[in-house]
């Protein structure tokens, strides 16, 4: 199977080393890719966005499946175009995109479907964003209504802060979704779609703030760990009945079906499981953990998606070792990311037992060397017996590299391995 991926990041490079693991799998290329992919793969420098240059590429390398990573293309409307090409496609058309970029559209979906969600409010202007936030008190979680790479929401106890937050979307012609603040640990859900059936990845959690003990701003993610040995018995399966099957079929029932990864952002609160968000897409740094445990051929089971052909009942066949990924990003991430930087010590990093170094903001200099290109870098993933042991490696891994200004998590999944994430009883 000739198989292309298209988007730059970390979450590609996971998609391309789990597929180029499949039997399936006999030519592998990447779109615009970076310079980790670019040793791995054929990398083709196109614009992720231009539906037309994908689809020329697709159809020049003989593309038998495009999966397509990032929501910025999906959004664009790569999928339709691939679809009207008759070019098989793993991802959502624009229209079913709208899961993601719309919070007010997920919000739409997830009443209708019964989804349990915080309850939100929509803001057009300064007035109604101060109403909204005195009506659910802090903390206060205020969220860009469009896509924002992970980084539209602030969640915080200071309310001049939330609402200057409201008129910053409002001045950009934005609008904002006003939340109730979701107690409890937060979980992330892949479920792999066809429009009708769905199959589970195994659950992670990721790491959003920048630095240690959740402290500064937000960001695209700086860590993440799979599985999840804290999760109550039935929590998938729960997730499945109460959120994924429900918006698969109000999805179906707007004739706009949803093919590719439904990523279920989700809080085990008191009252239960609660919808933070809908992606349409891997979640990035989730999938670098995730698929580095995965035994079940990646490429087959995503071409299957694409083809309709689904097995609800199919169960996927996990690696028995824990998986614990740590970003390094760069220096003054996430405001203005200063690239450029020579980066040293990742073939010794890549060279230790139990190790992947997956790139995400790379690119090669004119002296070949590999330079920071991007606010997160690099995800250091590793394989171990528990998460003390995963999480020994990740780190082992990540003080083999190193360039100026380099930054990371001291404590991804560090609770977890010591016992310390709490679930409110009554929650299952």
């Amino acid at each position: 199977m000739k198989v292309l991926v298209i988007g730059p990041g970390g979450r590609e490079h996971a998609l391309i080393r789990a597929l180029a693991a499949d039997p399936y799998v006999t030519d592998l290329h990447c779109a615009p890719g970076n310079a980790g992919i670019s040793r791995d793969v054929t990398t083709h420098q196109i614009d992720a966005q231009d539906t037309e240059a994908v689809v020329a590429l697709a159809r020049e390398l003989g593309s038998e499946l495009v999966i397509v990573g990032p929501e910025a293309p999906l959004a664009a409307g790569v999928a339709d175009a691939l679809l009207a090409a008759q070019i098989p496609v793993f991802g959502p058309t624009r229209a079913a995109a709208q899961l993601e970029a719309s919070k007010a559209f997920a919000k739409n979906v997830m009443a209708e479907a019964g989804v349990p969600t915080a309850m939100a409010m929509v803001a057009i202007n300064t007035e109604e964003a101060a109403e909204a936030l005195d009506s659910f008190g802090a903390p206060y979680v205020v969220k860009d209504d469009g896509l924002a790479a992970g980084k539209g929401v602030v969640v915080t106890s200071d309310r001049a802060e939330a609402l200057a937050h409201a008129q910053t979307c409002f001045e950009a012609g934005g609008t904002v979704v006003i939340e109730e603040f979701l107690d409890g640990p937060e979980v992330s859900v892949f479920v792999i779609c066809d429009g009708t059936h769905a199959v589970p990845l195994a659950p992670a959690q990721d790491f959003k703030r920048i630095f240690d003990n959740d402290e500064g701003p937000n960001t695209g993610g700086m860590g993440a760990y799979s599985p999840l040995p804290w999760l109550p018995a039935g929590f998938v399966d729960e997730v499945m009945d109460r959120v994924a099957y429900p918006t698969l079929r109000d999805m179906e029932s707007r004739g706009t079906p949803f093919t590719g990864v439904l990523y279920c952002g989700l809080a085990i609160t008191s009252r239960g499981i609660r919808v933070i968000e809908f992606n349409a897409r891997f979640g990035d740094p989730e999938t670098q953990a995730v698929l580095a445990r995965l035994k079940t051929p990646l490429g087959a089971l995503l071409m299957a998606a694409a083809k309709g052909e689904l097995d609800d009942d199919e169960q996927l066949h996990w690696h028995p070792e824990t998986a614990v990924g740590v970003v390094m990003a760069a220096e003054n991430y996430p405001e203005s990311p200063i690239k450029g930087a020579p980066i040293a010590g990742l073939e010794a990093a890549a060279a230790l037992a139990d190790v992947s170094v997956l790139h995400a903001g790379t690119t090669s200099n004119a002296e070949g060397e590999i330079i920071v290109d991007g606010g997160r870098v690099l995800a250091v993933v590793g394989l171990g017996a528990d998460l003390h042991a995963a999480r020994a490696k990740a780190y082992a891994g990540v003080a083999a590299i190193s360039w100026d200004g380099a930054q990371h998590r001291t404590d991804i999944a560090l609770k977890a391995a010591n016992g310390q994430i709490n679930i409110a009883e009554g929650t299952h």
